[in-house]
């Protein structure tokens, strides 16, 4: 199964600080078990690597440079017709634009579960949304 990833399921897995980070490791650890792969986009790498830059920690920027490499990896691209999606998807849910695009690049991707810890973003229907368990 292709897993979409939001970014911020990726910043509690990888910078290792309280309950969320336990919830995150355990779902990550959930889908590598299950030999489900994870999705992400440019827009996922930018979102993640903006606050290790801000404060200059470059150890945590390191984290996720190197998780942005794994050759398991699935970076789907952010094309026009991801942007149309999201266009569609901001008009009809009024989710923000990082959120649209995040779900746009999921459905077109073909991925089948979008992981958030967002529950705002559960009421949209074009693809299965899991809120962190």
């Amino acid at each position: 199964m292709l897993i979409y990833c939001d970014s911020v399921v990726l910043i509690y897995y990888l910078e290792a600080t309280g309950s969320l980070h336990t919830r995150a490791v355990r779902r990550m650890k959930a889908i590598q078990t299950a030999a489900d792969r994870v999705a992400i986009s440019d827009l996922t790498r930018l979102e993640c690597r903006v606050k290790p830059m801000r404060v200059g920690n470059a150890a945590a920027l390191a984290i996720f440079d190197r998780f942005f490499q794994h050759p398991d990896l699935l970076r789907t691209p952010l094309t026009t017709a991801v942007f149309d999606r999201a266009t569609s998807i901001r008009a009809h849910f009024k989710f923000g634009l990082a959120d649209s695009l995040h779900l746009a690049a999921a459905v077109e991707a073909g991925c089948i579960l979008f992981l958030t810890n967002d529950n705002r973003l559960s009421k949209f229907t074009g693809i299965a949304v899991e809120v962190l368990p």
